[in-house]
């Protein structure tokens, strides 16, 4: 995959790249059990209340129903059908057909092709695409789309580019190099995807323009050290000066860099054998 640039015809397509989506299939059409259309929260939650601010409008998007599990195919081989574009994700997704009629779209790892055969079971082949637990995986393997829990469907590595290395095996736990650099505990029976997902320079695009970002969903953001001292504590002074204080904080007063924000009680600390770095 790539990034796609445009001639520099107007200052905001002069830093404006896209992805490049000619390796995917548009004049397929997506059968309609698998679009669902999903409310907008805006940054509320269920109470009504902003908690993330910034959010809001867009463009109207529906989502498509992946499958992270394929617990009920076991066994069944598929047929890749298309490669599709899905507008609340980073990541390509897949259409497979199964040999009992039945169609599910999958995450789109790097190397998949139309045409390919992918399977989930304990006698797959290690390719891009099959699904295996983690016990039956060979240590060094790229995989994405990870259980957290067995039979809970796939929580882990989701995104475009991402993967997990599987280090080793033992005593019933598999440890998994995570994308952030986390080293963390996984049960063996947990099930995993082969191979990193496509579409890794997503992350190298640029918007270009604010109305694009308008366009996401994202509305505009003021910096503190702009506003008057009642709206900010960064906030007032004439003319263009520092924030005053020794540490930036957000709009409420707290500190708002270098702050734990995990509990020191979270159940799943006990997986985790090695935190991100810093």
């Amino acid at each position: 995959m790539a990034v796609k640039l445009y001639k520099p015809t107007s200052p905001g397509r002069r830093i404006h790249s896209v992805t490049d989506y000619s390796v995917l299939h548009k004049k397929h059409k997506t059968p309609k059990g698998l679009i669902v259309s999903k409310a907008k929260p805006a940054g509320r939650n269920n109470s009504g209340k902003i908690t993330v601010r910034h959010q809001g409008g867009g463009a109207i998007r529906k989502s498509r129903i992946v499958d992270f599990s394929r617990e009920d195919k076991k066994g069944i081989p598929a047929k890749v059908m298309t490669i599709e574009y899905d507008p609340t994700r980073t990541a390509f997704i897949s259409m497979l057909s199964y040999n009992d009629g039945t169609k599910r779209f999958i995450l789109t790892p790097q190397g998949l092709k139309v045409g390919d055969k992918v399977m989930y079971g304990e006698s797959a082949e290690i390719l891009p695409g099959n699904r295996l637990a983690l016990k039956n995986i060979p240590v060094g393997t790229l995989i994405h789309d990870i259980e957290i829990a067995p039979g809970q469907g796939g929580r882990m590595a989701r995104s475009a580019g991402a993967y997990a290395t599987l280090q080793t095996t033992e005593a019933g736990y598999s440890l998994l190099k995570l994308p952030s650099g986390e080293i963390r505990k996984v049960r063996e029976t947990a099930l995993a995807s082969i191979g990193q997902l496509a579409n890794a320079d997503w992350m190298n695009v640029r918007i270009g323009k604010a109305g694009r970002s308008r366009h996401m969903g994202w509305r505009p953001t003021v910096r503190g050290k702009a506003m008057n001292p009642v709206d900010h504590p960064h906030g007032g002074g004439e003319g263009h000066n520092p924030i005053g204080m020794k540490y930036p904080k957000t709009p409420w007063g707290r500190h708002a860099i270098g702050v734990k924000t995990r509990s020191k009680k979270k159940y799943s600390n006990t997986m985790i054998i090695k935190r991100r770095s810093k």
